[in-house]
């Protein structure tokens, strides 16, 4: 009867809750107005029409260009912060006594989001 119990406590304790249900990745959206314009990330990803989407870690810091021909090109910091769902699945950790998984969500960034997100460009054009 215990064991079961025992089993779970102790997978529970192995795996961050955030990492589990949130993932150490996010999706991070660039938008421009006008559309159509291309983006440079700092971590070497781009796009050449937007609107754009990029698979980045959630522990993300980087810059993002967002330039068009004709239009004053845009730089924007990206960082991040610790999200709601991403705090309670730590308190969550922490109260089922799973020192290892709160180890997990702080170290992969699961617990954190990316901001600003999405990233919304109005650029300058003549």
């Amino acid at each position: 009867m215990f064991k079961p119990i025992i089993a779970a406590c102790a997978i529970l304790s192995m795996a961050g809750c955030a990492t589990i249900t949130r993932g150490s990745n996010d999706t991070l959206v660039v938008n421009s107005t006008p559309t159509g314009a291309q983006v440079k990330m700092s971590d070497g990803q781009t796009c050449n029409n937007t609107p754009c989407s990029f698979k980045v870690p959630r522990k993300s810091e980087l810059n993002v260009l967002v330039t068009k021909e004709g239009c004053k090109h845009q730089q924007i910091r990206v960082t991040n912060r610790v999200a709601p769902g991403g705090s309670a699945a730590m308190a969550g950790n922490v109260f089922v006594g799973g020192i290892i998984g709160a180890g997990v969500d702080a170290s992969s960034g699961a617990m954190l989001d990316l901001v600003p997100n999405p990233v919304e460009v109005t650029l300058d054009c003549r």
